[in-house]
């Protein structure tokens, strides 16, 4: 695969707190990214994130004007030291530090507790990024900074569960339930809703802090409550927190030599999870495959890319553009798989999946079936600070091989067909019982 571009990856998690200082920022600063169709989570327990539906990424440190920048979506990142002065200078000026000393001292004197003077400094960081008014934009303390790091070795100490948060009403929905898992095991289902982690709410904050009080030491537990659709009251759940590992590639072969394959996210190892479904279900004589999405929150750009170009025929599959016009391009080589392939997706595939689906459907190297996938088209990138903390901010836009920008838009599937499951006797699911790969194996021509 041809890249024109800093190495780089897409992030699908947000941050956003301390929003009574969206405005008040220190000079200091400017020194130093429900919902499984409802019967049997599709059968494939997978993903890399867990209690958190933020994805892998793999850090590339390139150096800009001075500033250590991840950039996790592939375009450069021009610094211009006068238009940063004017910023800065708009800002942080008289006016300003008159204010931060004003509601310093009014807060030192009438606050009725003790005041946690880091977390008053940590909140006025924060409150700058949420004062862009983007849910993609963060700023990460260092310690979160650490743990998000931390996370992305997909080992950690959890309960087993993909949640999802609602950026409106920041309701948590358990999107998936891995199994063999301390979740599955205690019975906390897909689908549920928290209501409260502990004595935390579970709309109270954003997904990656309350992911942070969900996991926790080996062996220690987590009072999960959670509402469920049939029951009048809310179910709690005393959960052991262990390692958990899962993978983000299931795949097995369905009549008629058709090979199904889901990815439930794009992490750093999906790849080569992907080149072992597909060359064994090739070893079995898979004539053609399903390549299931749905409920795909994205993930890392270079993923998605790395198997893309082992499907597609040679040419771009997508490119990002910033606001000073930088373009990066993302392209495959001449090799690639020449049978036929459908590719499913949902409102709840986004970002990766939809550049994934983009580049199958703009090549008519596929047929897309489903719903509208979720409408994510912009890239974000990690800055980290030399205090270990790190912002995270909405970078670029990106492209599909048509120059198609799907953000708020997403993209049409080749077929519409709502989700159904046709057997609600079963137990667990099985794949010939759902209508959207049943409907994928009439267009493959494979069994019915």
């Amino acid at each position: 695969m041809e890249k024109q571009s800093n190495e780089s990856q897409e992030l699908d998690s947000q941050k956003q707190f301390g929003e009574e200082y969206a405005r008040i920022i220190k000079e200091r600063y400017s020194d130093p990214d429900a919902f499984l169709p409802k019967k049997k989570g599709l059968g494939f327990g997978s993903g890399i994130l867990i209690g958190s539906i933020c994805t892998m990424l793999v850090i590339f440190v390139v150096f800009v004007g001075g500033y250590t920048i991840v950039n996790t979506m592939g375009s450069s990142i021009d610094k211009d030291s006068n238009d940063e002065k004017s910023l800065k200078e708009e800002l942080v000026d008289d006016s300003f530090e008159k204010k931060v000393t004003e509601l310093s001292k009014l807060i030192d004197q009438y606050y009725y507790e003790e005041i946690d003077k880091n977390a008053l400094v940590e909140g006025m960081y924060a409150g700058m990024a949420e004062g862009l008014g983007d849910p993609y934009s963060a700023y990460f303390s260092a310690e979160e900074y650490a743990s998000f790091n931390e996370s992305t070795t997909g080992v950690y100490c959890g309960i087993g569960t993909v949640l999802t948060q609602d950026v409106k009403t920041n309701v948590v929905t358990i999107l998936h339930v891995y199994p063999e898992t301390p979740a599955e095991e205690s019975g906390i289902k897909d689908g549920d809703i928290i209501v409260k982690v502990d004595d935390i709410a579970g709309d109270s904050m954003e997904l990656s802090e309350l992911s942070n009080h969900i996991k926790g030491e080996e062996g220690t537990k987590v009072h999960i409550e959670v509402m469920r659709q049939g029951e009048s009251d809310h179910l709690g759940f005393d959960v052991e927190r262990r390692k958990i590992e899962v993978p983000t590639v299931e795949y097995q072969m369905l009549e008629g030599k058709v090979g199904l394959v889901r990815i439930t996210e794009f992490s750093n190892g999906t790849p080569e999870q992907f080149d072992k479904a597909i060359r064994e279900l090739q070893e079995q004589g898979m004539v053609s495959m399903i390549v299931d999405l749905r409920d795909n929150p994205g993930g890392v750009l270079q993923s998605v890319c790395e198997m893309l170009d082992k499907i597609l025929p040679e040419g771009l599959l997508v490119y990002t553009e910033d606001k000073y016009g930088n373009r990066s391009d993302y392209k495959s080589d001449k090799d690639c798989m020449d049978i036929p392939m459908a590719v499913l997706i949902n409102g709840n595939s986004a970002s990766a999946s939809e550049i994934f689906a983009g580049a199958v459907k703009d090549y008519e190297y596929g047929t897309l079936i489903g719903t509208t996938s979720f409408g994510k088209g912009i890239v974000q990138t990690i800055i980290p600070l030399k205090d270990g903390s790190a912002i995270k901010l909405t970078m670029a836009k990106y492209f599909t091989p048509k120059g198609n920008y799907i953000h708020e838009a997403g993209i049409s599937p080749d077929i519409e067909l709502e989700y159904e499951y046709l057997n609600e006797d079963d137990e667990t699911y099985d794949p010939m019982h759902d209508n959207q790969v049943l409907k994928a194996l009439e267009v493959l021509g494979g069994e019915k």
